[in-house]
């Protein structure tokens, strides 16, 4: 993939001038060192121009990690630490930032070796919040070395999906369908966000296609289409309008990015394309969100966010799936009911046309839309990728802006059931605990719209981490509670 960032976390440590700078050095010395046995030198880089004790401490080492390509920071507590110091090192870094500290090391030394920066994390949090200062603060921040190494390395995914949103760029291609304003995207967030967004009719794509006719790259990319599909490949005469699409699609990122590093793209797939362009794009869709670059359906522009951050944090493609349709009965008795720990009601069908992955398909196949080809001559509806998705853990997740331009986000882990879904379009039988209760209370109750994105993998708490970080209200960042923990708006008497 190579549409996501490479993250490099520089650590800086921190010393209180009352304490002895030893303590820190020695510590930190000992965490990278941990680092380095568990993870390897990838990814971290050991500041070695000072411990930050003041104010000019702090613009060296700044100047440092920012000479050795530093694009995340680590604020070590050594030792009690500089409150003012270390805090500014947030402040002026540009980045994710995250504060950890060290825990005493034995009962031996507790005198003359002895830190506090279990006390020194409570003024860090106290004057980052004083001062307005982001910065990610792990569920319990104090630890020995090879506890904080831990700290960094989930740090990491974290600190790529912040980096990546700070230079991304959305690329969006005509209106949502009629009866879409379910995917409403008040753009406001994005900007607060630090995203840019540049919304083009499909005409102009229309445009850029034609000019892409005879394009002598076309026969290469037929061959890549055919290699990846196999016997899947279902519908060989409609693979040179997909790779002059697709084409066109990357011509375009190539040409709009701007001074941005990263892109996702909001595509049109209906009503006009299918008759104009003379296929559908799912296919293509499917192997761009391959390549890294999320291509979200139907204009979703927040579904091609959420997509982009899910790819960041897992470094995999991911997918845009509706919440679709519920598991018949006699499916679930057969096939789940004796098999799993789930409830009827915590499954559903995950579906769309046709834009996952191959990768994550356990069979595909290239034909024709079927939904569409209701309507329509069944040869403009070709280029969907049919099959059912791998089983596995799967996070199915979203963040939305509201009509009122509110940040919003749920997170629920789950997994895709190995089961036959007997049904057509990239599709999987989903489970997820207590879906029904977070169907009514989450899904419903706070407005969200039908698509959701998926990550393979179970990456909820990186992702609930980014969401914090980025903005999103605690009491709007929702989750699939479990029994014990009802939900507000849950009746008790039910």
């Amino acid at each position: 993939m190579n549409n996501l960032p490479e993250v490099k976390v520089g650590i800086v440590a921190v010393s209180r001038d009352c304490f002895p700078e030893s303590l820190s050095v020695d510590r930190r010395k000992a965490l990278v060192k941990a680092y380095a046995d568990k993870y390897g030198m990838d990814g971290i880089y050991e500041c070695p121009v000072c411990i930050v004790e003041s104010e000019i401490h702090m613009v060296q080492a700044l100047e440092d990690i920012k000479k050795a390509g530093c694009n995340a920071l680590c604020v070590y507590l050594g030792n009690f630490g500089p409150e003012i110091s270390e805090t500014l090192l947030a402040k002026h870094f540009d980045g994710p930032a995250m504060f950890i500290a060290a825990a005493e090391e034995t009962q031996n030394n507790l005198v003359g070796g002895r830190g506090d920066a279990y006390c020194g994390m409570l003024n860090a949090s106290y004057n980052l919040k004083l001062r307005n200062i982001k910065a990610y603060i792990p569920e319990y921040p104090v630890g020995t070395a090879e506890e904080c190494a831990d700290m960094i390395h989930e740090f990491l995914p974290i600190a790529r999906a912040i980096v990546g949103l700070s230079d991304l760029k959305i690329i969006s291609f005509g209106p949502r369908p009629l009866n879409f304003l379910a995917c409403n995207a008040p753009i406001k967030q994005l900007y607060n966000i630090g995203v840019e967004i540049e919304e083009n009719s499909e005409l102009d794509l229309f445009e850029a296609f034609k000019k892409h006719e005879g394009d002598e790259r076309i026969p290469a990319k037929v061959k890549e289409m055919e290699a990846e599909l196999g016997e899947g490949n279902m519908k060989p005469e409609v693979l040179p309008k997909l790779a002059q699409y697709e084409l066109t699609l990357l011509d375009w990122v190539e040409a709009h990015r701007g001074y941005r590093k990263y892109v996702a793209i909001a595509g049109k797939c209906w009503p006009a394309f299918q008759t104009q362009f003379g296929f559908v794009p799912c296919y293509v869709n499917s192997r761009l969100t391959g390549m890294g670059i999320p291509v979200s359906c139907e204009v979703d522009i927040y579904g091609c966010l959420s997509e982009f951050i899910g790819t960041c944090v897992s470094q995999d493609a991911v997918t845009l799936l509706d919440i679709n349709n519920t598991v018949p009965a006699d499916m679930y008795n057969e096939s789940i009911k004796e098999k799993f720990s789930y409830t009827h009601n915590d499954t559903f069908m995950g579906f769309h046309c046709g834009n996952t992955n191959t990768k994550k398909l356990s069979f595909c196949s290239m034909k024709y839309q079927m939904i569409m080809a209701r309507t329509l001559p069944e040869e403009v509806t070709q280029g969907t990728l049919e099959g059912d998705i791998i089983p596995g853990d799967i996070t199915f997740y979203r963040l939305q802006s509201t009509a009122d331009c509110k940040l919003r986000a749920y997170i629920a882990q789950g997994e895709v059931l190995p089961v036959a879904t007997k049904s057509f379009g990239s599709i999987g039988v989903f489970a997820i605990p207590e879906m029904q209760r977070f169907y009514r209370h989450v899904l419903i109750e706070k407005n969200y719209p039908h698509h959701g994105a998926v990550a393979f993998g179970h990456f909820g708490k990186a992702l609930f981490e980014v969401f914090k970080y980025i903005g999103v209200p605690v009491e709007d960042l929702n989750y699939n509670q479990p029994k014990s923990l009802p939900y507000p708006t849950e009746n008790p008497f039910a």
